[in-house]
């Protein structure tokens, strides 16, 4: 007698569920880290200007926003008490420290905590 093997319709939808749960945890978590992403793209082409020395904190703060919305990012990420501008005897840094909150079903959210500091200056691209 020949023994049938293969998956049952209930491991199949069983799968399926725990992939699909996956896929949409997936969905929801990749806009917040390719927003990441356009936010060190835009504070290391920022840091990378060499007229940089002369700015006040707001046009660094205004020139981050104008350079973030090429990146699509959110205007509150770069909100004045996110962006904290250090000056050391090595150089000045440029910090951005914000915060994600993402609904993910009923009352789970995920938080997510994004901290990136870039050297300003003329190596501020590297």
């Amino acid at each position: 007698m020949k023994r049938q093997q293969g998956i049952t319709l209930i491991g199949f939808v069983f799968a399926l569920a725990i992939v699909g749960f996956f896929i949409y945890m997936a969905m929801k978590l990749v806009p917040a880290y390719s927003e990441y992403m356009g936010v060190v793209k835009a504070m290391k082409t920022l840091a990378a200007e060499p007229d940089l020395a002369t700015k006040t904190p707001e046009e660094i703060q205004r020139d981050l926003a104008f350079k973030g919305s090429f990146q699509y990012v959110d205007d509150s990420t770069f909100s004045a008490q996110n962006i904290h501008i250090k000056n050391g005897p090595g150089g000045g840094t440029l910090q951005v420290k914000y915060d994600k909150d993402i609904p993910f079903m009923y009352n789970i959210d995920f938080l997510l905590h994004f901290d990136k500091t870039v050297p300003l200056g003329n190596n501020g691209g590297t």
